[in-house]
Order: structure tokens, then C-alpha cells, then sequence
């Protein structure tokens, strides 16, 4: 029994690794998409070729979540979530940048925040 316990931690080690990713990138995508269409926050400071770049990124990590999610490995879901970040990341630099930033703002304080706990 023990040996069977032993067997299966890695397995269950994976699916929780597997399972946190995809979490953080179903969470990332809807936060960013919600931040997109707030028009009094970023969505407002947007504009329309940047909401409409930084849709179109969210809509393919979603559709490929969908296609390719449930057997992707975890380290596939993290890339995916990282080249979505790869898109967001310089338009938000620049927006806030342009706008001065907020008190020294790095430009990443509106994106959300990936956190690997559940």
C-alpha cells in the first residue's frame, strides 16, 4: 500500500503542477480582459489598436486553453502565459510611461498579479 502511495505522489505532484498553471493562466486572461474593458481604469488609458492587440492575445490563450489546455503539460500552459505577458507587457510600459507612471511605476502595477497558490 505504501508502495502504490509512493507510485502515485509523482503523478499527483504533476496533476497539481498541471492544474495550478492553468489556473494562473485562466486567471491572468480574465483579469487582464476585465482591466481591458474598464474604461475608467487602463481600458480607458488604452487605445483601440493596443485593446484591440491585447484582445486578440487573451482570445488566443483562451482558444488555445480550450483546444490544447487539457493536455498540455504544465510547463506549455507557463509558456503560453508568459508569450501573453510577452504581448501585454510592453503596452503597458508604455501607456504608463506616457502618462508619467504612477509614482515610479515599474508600468506592470495594473497587470494582474500571478500567484501559484490555490
Amino acid at each position: 500500500m505504501i508502495k502504490e502511495a509512493e507510485l502515485y505522489a509523482d503523478e499527483d505532484a504533476a496533476v497539481q503542477k498541471r492544474t495550478e498553471a492553468r489556473n494562473a493562466l485562466e486567471n491572468f486572461t480574465y483579469s487582464l480582459k476585465s482591466q481591458v474593458g474598464d474604461s475608467e481604469g487602463m481600458g480607458g488609458k488604452l487605445s483601440a489598436d493596443d485593446k484591440k492587440t491585447i484582445n486578440d492575445a487573451i482570445k488566443g490563450a483562451q482558444e488555445w486553453l480550450e483546444s490544447e489546455g487539457v493536455t498540455a503539460s504544465a510547463e506549455e500552459i507557463d509558456e503560453r502565459r508568459e508569450e501573453l505577458q510577452a504581448v501585454v507587457a510592453p503596452i503597458t510600459t508604455k501607456l504608463y510611461q506616457g502618462s508619467g507612471g504612477a509614482g515610479g511605476s515599474s508600468g506592470d502595477d495594473d497587470l494582474p498579479n500571478h500567484h501559484d497558490e490555490l
